[in-house]
């Protein structure tokens, strides 16, 4: 468990909060940021895109509640179709930020999966609640599990098809890991193709794919439709997993500083909203199911938010280890090796060729002193470390301390 310190105000610090907290938001402070040292944001309206996913709620519950005001910026969310999308308007500054995938961020930033942009993650926006997926027609022939998967690839030799959502992204990493650890190459023992997350159901319902690895609420609604099964959560494959992130452009983070500081500490006090208890998430479910955002029923977003998952087949938990969004501030901190795996996944699978400088990379793209000051902003604890370990489903610590030769110890990768 990380150690959480909570993090020292100053002095100005403590005057403004407490004035905030005695009379609401006056106009005097309303523009400014309550950061130690801060000044009021450069740049007052941002445009923050997101792909219609549980996991946008953060980002658009700070802009619904209006706890962007108090921070002295207005968020306006834009509904995006693709995460290739997403990054091609980050790169042109089409979006002021997004909530994206961890690793398409540093994807770009070397140049894999898009044209070679300088990147930054300013926060971590949720842990958990992705999954992956089967088709009913696989799970009928006993595919239930990553077990049950590869015993019928093996009986059954045809052409295999999954899905992920990007490249360099999340999901594949997710999808890659899990079949690796089922003792199946996703890389010559399967075809795996890119499908935005909000198609994946219709693709799965004509046939067009026997699994897919995507964010809620799309596989509980491949549940909801008959039309799938959930072989395995994301949080199975690795507990309190980092997931979509609030990413941005470098240059955007230097020319306006004090605007990504207020953006991420909005964000980070409307997921500690969220996670707050039981009404505040079935409030999130029901705005964000709404057509502007998620579009789709209310019942296929707030079961799982609550850990109440099913797997198609009648068997029913409660999942400790559900999707978060603030934890105590567990979930929000930017961790170096967090980021530093998506690397070791990509030079696993063949995205990158030669191993990084891992930790280099991390430190420039992981604004850790931006988002130090957006929790103090915020009262989100900080961590002490910048670094944390986990065990994955496989067995195998990942600490960041060895990234080249965790990346090269794999029995099964390209």
């Amino acid at each position: 468990m990380t150690d959480f310190s909570q993090p020292s105000f100053s002095r100005r610090a403590v005057l403004q909060t407490a004035a905030v907290g005695a009379i609401g938001i006056s106009p005097a402070l309303r523009s400014v940021v309550y950061a130690a040292g801060s000044d009021a944001p450069e740049k007052t309206e941002v445009k923050i895109g997101f792909i219609p996913l549980t996991d946008c709620a953060s980002v658009v519950m700070a802009s619904v509640l209006g706890i962007d005001k108090k921070y002295g910026v207005k968020i306006v969310p834009s509904k995006e179709s693709s995460w290739a999308g997403v990054r091609d308007k980050l790169v042109n500054g089409e979006l002021d930020f997004a909530h994206v995938l961890y690793g398409l961020v540093y994807g770009v930033h070397l140049g894999v999966g898009g044209a070679k942009k300088d990147m930054a993650v300013l926060m971590n926006l949720n842990h958990n609640g992705q999954a992956i997926t089967l088709s009913k027609k696989l799970a009928d022939k006993g595919a239930v599990d990553g077990a049950g998967l590869a015993k019928l690839m093996a009986a059954e030799k045809r052409e295999y098809t999954f899905a992920q959502t990007f490249p360099t992204g999340t999901h594949a990493m997710w999808l890659y890991y899990w079949l690796a650890a089922n003792g199946i190459n996703p890389m010559t023992g399967a075809k795996v193709i890119t499908v935005p997350p909000p198609q994946m159901v219709a693709n799965m319902r004509v046939g067009n794919m026997d699994g897919f690895c995507v964010g809620e609420p799309w596989n509980h609604r491949a549940i909801i439709d008959g039309i799938g099964v959930t072989a395995s959560t994301t949080q199975e494959v690795w507990r309190d997993h980092p997931e979509k992130v609030l990413g941005t452009t470098a240059d955007f983070v230097k020319k306006y500083p004090n605007t990504a500081r207020a953006v991420t500490a909005a964000i980070l006090e409307a997921g500690k909203w969220i996670d707050a208890g039981l009404q505040n998430k079935n409030k999130m479910a029901e705005t964000i199911a709404a057509k502007s955002y998620v579009n789709t029923s209310v019942d296929a977003i707030n079961q799982r938010i609550l850990g109440r998952y099913q797997n198609g087949m009648g068997k029913t938990w409660d999942d400790p280890n559900y999707m978060k969004f603030f934890n105590d501030g567990a979930v929000n901190f930017p961790y170096l090796s967090d980021g530093m795996w998506f690397l070791t996944q990509h030079k696993r699978w063949g995205l990158l060729k030669e191993h990084p400088d891992y930790l280099a990379v991390a430190k420039q793209i992981n604004q850790i002193d931006l988002y130090k000051q957006a929790a103090t902003a915020s009262k989100t604890p900080i961590p002490k470390d910048v670094m944390r370990t986990s065990k994955l489903i496989d067995g195998v610590v990942w600490d960041g301390k060895d990234p080249k030769k965790y990346a090269d110890g794999f029995k099964v990768k390209a």
